[in-house]
């Protein structure tokens, strides 16, 4: 290991001094015990306790020897090592007075930011005189902090209300995300942008500038208006329910911004402590770690005695068979990912429909900054549209995605196998049938695997990757590298009905509904388990995937699990209703949709005679969580997936499983 300080100093002929963070021990630069000692070092050697300069240094820009990484905020080890809130207090506290000591010197400091600047790196900047970044795609600025259940707490909250108002600065640590320079430039964030290779001339000239000119004069953040920010700061505690990080943030800036600066950074100091060290923190940590992990996976463990294969040449053409919601989710995320895309459905007028889905998705992207409006008319226009399978001869992977109708897709893959190309890898996105029943029969089955995406496809993270008793281990390692390449996470589980996710959530769901035949309405249900956490309820959810879809997965799961699953009655009188949900669409199903509003559908259903008149918010989280875990033990049990962390990960990425709560199955010991 190199013995080379994290943070080196050099000085120019021109008595300008560059600070630079360079962690030898590792890719990025991070913040911890190691990084301040040295930065406390380099401005010992610079400057006297009063700020001044002891060597006639006239101005100081700040920069990261690292290609890709500015400062990625703080070590999660170390502050995952932290005993308690008053430790947690102290540590701030002393990241704090290092950060006052740059904001007070005598001298212009600039930050030359190039790549990520995150939550401890980004409070660093805030306390610079200037900050100037790069154009660079790589480069990225934000606070992140409360996704892991903690505040900015070096200075963060007290320093950018004192920067772009106490409104904004709720609203941008709250959104938790870090942003292009170009639009952190527009938000106030920092003061300027310029072309990655004029970085470091850039900012020395502007450091030399403000030699010249003085100290810049900023004008002071208009006040926000009382009335609207109590009113923001109740909806987002109410949406953050469980997560004491929100409240703390909101806290910290509304009493901060009318105290005195070294008031408002104890204050801030003091709430980091109080959610650093708590259980939604350790829980947050726990999921940033099975993350981290699930980039690292591999077929190991499902190919013990074959050894790990060479991947062949990477995926250049996908053919998607099926344009409904989830056909255009994945042919629009695959294409936006640089592939090459033909759709198929052997009706036009489904294609054309799935075209208009595709094209809305990429206004979302340009609406959401994902995309520019150029690439995504070029993308859109590159994907191929057909009626006739034999249009897949050259694919380099062919994805199903019909119905699930178990002889419709049979048919569908007889049908493939003859036409694609022998190194073709064939993929079933069904989320209810094990592959060996869908491709049984067909030639070659080492090829075939199935994928499960999860809709929104381009919002949501997980697909579920299903080796067949028959699937190599070179197929499997070719669609493993096809996931990552994709941008998603790969959690792989054994062929099975509804692999995992799905059976655990078919379990969930039937249950809420047979709930709501026993006499709990829709709202009670939904309200229930949104305030234990869940990004919206069951009954909610039902309506998102289409009552009718999800019909047809209790059905398959009444099939697959005689006598344990009954299949609910709900859905299929909603369905003889015409109250279908949102898909495709339809604007009716346990809510009404209408005019881009949402209200609660009074459904004239007639329930289960035996029904009660209500349930409390307890009885109704306990029932459904229950079912929940009982299943996820079962899915373990019989090696649907390997560990718990899986399992965990999978309902997170794959359901919305609330990560504040660490996962389903986080107290349970493998």
């Amino acid at each position: 290991m190199s013995n080379l300080p994290p943070v080196t100093l050099s000085v120019d002929a021109e008595g300008v001094a560059w600070i630079a963070f360079d962690d030898p021990s590792g890719r990025a630069n991070v913040l911890n015990p190691d990084t301040f000692s040295a930065l406390r070092s380099v401005l010992d050697t610079l400057f006297d306790a009063g700020g001044n300069s002891k060597d006639a240094i006239k101005g100081v820009v700040i920069v990261s020897a690292k290609e890709r990484i500015f400062l990625a905020g703080a070590d999660l080890k170390w502050l995952a090592s932290l005993p308690d809130a008053k430790v947690a207090a102290a540590a701030a506290r002393e990241a704090q007075e290092l950060f006052t000591r740059i904001a007070e010197l005598k001298i212009p400091v600039v930050c030359a930011i190039h790549g990520a600047c995150a939550g401890g790196g980004y409070e660093l900047a805030l306390a610079c005189t200037w900050r100037i970044a790069s154009d660079a795609p790589e480069t990225r600025i934000g606070l992140p902090e409360v996704k892991l259940g903690l505040i900015p707490g070096w200075g963060g909250c007290t320093r950018l209300s004192r920067l772009i108002g106490a409104e904004p600065a709720v609203d941008f640590i709250l959104k938790g995300t870090l942003v292009h320079a170009s639009n952190a430039l527009a938000a106030g964030l920092i003061d300027e942008v310029v072309p990655a290779g004029e970085l470091k001339a850039r900012a020395k000239a502007a450091a030399l500038r403000m030699v010249a000119d003085g100290r810049v004069d900023r004008a002071k953040p208009a006040s926000p208006s009382a009335n609207s920010f109590a009113e923001k700061c109740l909806v987002a505690t109410r949406r953050g329910v469980g997560q004491p990080a929100i409240p703390a943030v909101i806290e910290a800036v509304q009493k901060g911004a009318g105290l005195p600066m070294a008031d408002a950074l104890e204050l801030e100091a003091n709430l980091f402590g109080s959610v650093a060290t708590g259980d939604v923190t350790k829980n947050l940590f726990r999921v940033h770690w099975l993350k981290e992990r699930a980039r690292k996976t591999t077929t190991d463990g499902w190919y013990d005695s074959s050894p790990a294969a060479v991947v062949a040449a990477p995926f250049r053409m996908i053919g998607i068979i099926g344009s409904g919601v989830m056909g255009s989710g994945i042919a629009h995320w695959c294409a936006a990912q640089g592939f090459g895309v033909i759709l198929c459905d052997s009706n036009r007028a489904a294609i054309e429909r799935g075209v208009a889905v595709i094209r809305e998705l990429f206004a979302d992207g340009v609406r959401r900054g994902k995309v520019s409006s150029g690439d995504a008319h070029r993308m859109t226009g590159g994907i191929g549209i057909t009626t006739s399978l034999e249009d897949f001869e050259y694919c380099d992977l062919v994805i199903e995605a019909v119905v699930e109708d178990l002889a419709v897709k049979q048919k569908v893959f007889a049908e493939l196998s003859a036409i694609a190309k022998p190194d073709c890898v064939l993929v079933s996105n069904s989320s209810v049938h094990p592959i060996e029943k869908i491709t049984a029969g067909v030639a070659n089955p080492g090829r075939i695997v199935g994928f499960h995406f999860f809709n929104l496809v381009s919002r949501m993270p997980l697909i579920e990757l299903s080796p067949g008793p028959e699937t190599s281990r070179a197929t499997a390692d070719r669609a493993l590298a096809l996931v990552k390449a994709l941008g998603k996470t790969a959690v792989i589980c054994k062929s099975s009905p509804g692999g995992f996710v799905t059976r655990v959530m078919a379990f969930y769901l039937n249950e809420a509904c047979r709930l709501w035949e026993e006499g709990a309405t829709t709202e009670a249900i939904d309200h229930a388990m949104q305030n234990w956490g869940w990004p919206m309820g069951p009954m909610r959810l039902l309506d998102e995937i289409g009552v009718d879809s999800s019909d047809a997965i209790f059905t398959g799961m009444e099939e697959y699990f005689p006598g344990r699953f009954v299949r609910n009655g709900l859905c299929a009188q909603m369905m003889r209703e015409n109250l279908n949900g949102r898909k495709n669409g339809i604007s009716s199903g346990f809510y009404v949709y209408a005019g881009g509003n949402e209200s609660l559908n009074p459904l004239k259903i007639v329930r289960n005679t035996a029904s009660r008149q209500s349930w409390s918010e307890k009885e109704i989280q306990n029932r459904l969580m229950a079912v929940m875990i009982d299943e996820a033990k079962r899915a373990i049990d019989e090696g649907i997936v390997k560990t718990i962390d899986d399992a965990d990960l999978a309902l997170i990425l794959g359901a919305g499983f609330p990560s504040f709560r660490g996962g389903l199955l986080r107290s349970i010991r493998s």
